[in-house]
């Protein structure tokens, strides 16, 4: 298996009727924890209940919380979660929190150095601390993963253009890269040619599209492979997309074809979006009974 860093916010998601832990960073690692990954998160919490109540639950799942950080000042991230009648999420983003001063130490460089991946997104970087810490990580890994998470205000085209080309391997949901790609090429894309003009533009050989209900793709060694999506009743979408991204990583990282990589990433994230909340627990052998179902 491998050893796995991920960088960023985590938080509580506060949904009308319950409070559930989460953030993209941390969704990711739980997953890939679960399937056998040495996995550490870089984050920062409050001196507070709400911190102290996440490192208890990440130590409850055995992740690695070395690399986790208090701040004295600022509180533990909260965040609004609002669902449509389609169990689509929108949210609402406190600012300043602890994860947006994560700061730069010698253990994280040491850290990052001897990963096989380091994942990291956008929105940890809507802060100037956080921000460089990051980009001097970027400088020492060996191998990154750039999970896109547009999520306003917090994010800059020049920042999103920055973190892609510091990327080994990017992923988006449609709507983010026809965002990106409206932007930067001044004109509205299809998606395979979206793909294609990211490629080029930032020079990244891994390209991967959630998209939705109708599944994913990715774009590998100059190839397109597609899953077609699984139909299943939506709880919520809170946190499918960190599972998908989380087991395709799981699955390329141990050199799975793509094509089986995409279908398996596929069906994980429609598992989690059945359930409440971004992490249930999901066994491989329910995995691979729900493929084995929904392709025959």
């Amino acid at each position: 298996m491998s050893n796995i860093v991920c960088f960023g916010e985590v938080l509580w998601d506060v949904f009308p009727n319950r409070r559930t832990i989460g953030g993209a960073p941390l969704n990711v690692a739980l997953r890939l924890q679960s399937f056998g990954h040495e996995v550490s998160i870089i984050t920062k919490i409050g001196d507070d209940e709400d911190g102290d109540a996440i490192l208890k639950y990440i130590n409850d799942y055995e992740l690695d919380s070395t690399y986790i950080q208090k701040d004295t000042e600022l509180a533990t991230s909260s965040v609004e979660v609002k669902l449509d009648s389609q169990g689509s999420a929108t949210y609402i983003i406190h600012k300043p929190r602890a994860w947006d001063k994560i700061a730069l130490n010698q253990n994280t460089i040491e850290r990052v150095k001897q990963s096989d991946a380091f994942i990291y997104g956008s929105l940890a970087s809507r802060s100037q601390n956080t921000k460089e810490t990051l980009f001097q990580l970027l400088e020492v890994a060996p191998y990154k993963i750039f999970d896109v998470n547009l999520r306003k205000p917090h994010y800059t085209y020049q920042l999103i253009k920055d973190l892609m080309k510091k990327a080994d391997f990017i992923k988006f949901n449609d709507d983010e890269i026809f965002e990106i790609c409206e932007h930067l090429s001044g004109k509205q894309l299809q998606l395979e040619d979206a793909v294609l003009y990211i490629s080029k533009y930032t020079n990244t050989k891994t390209i991967c599209v959630t998209l939705g209900a109708n599944g994913a793709l990715i774009y590998i060694n100059n190839i397109f492979y597609y899953n077609e999506g699984y139909s299943i009743e939506i709880e919520d979408t809170v946190g499918a997309g960190d599972s998908f991204l989380a087991s395709l990583v799981h699955q390329l990282l141990n050199k799975n074809s793509p094509q089986k990589a995409i279908d398996y990433a596929s069906a994980v994230g429609a598992l989690v979006a059945s359930y409440a909340g971004a992490n249930p627990k999901i066994s491989n052998k329910e995995i691979e009974e729900f493929i084995n179902v929904k392709t025959q």
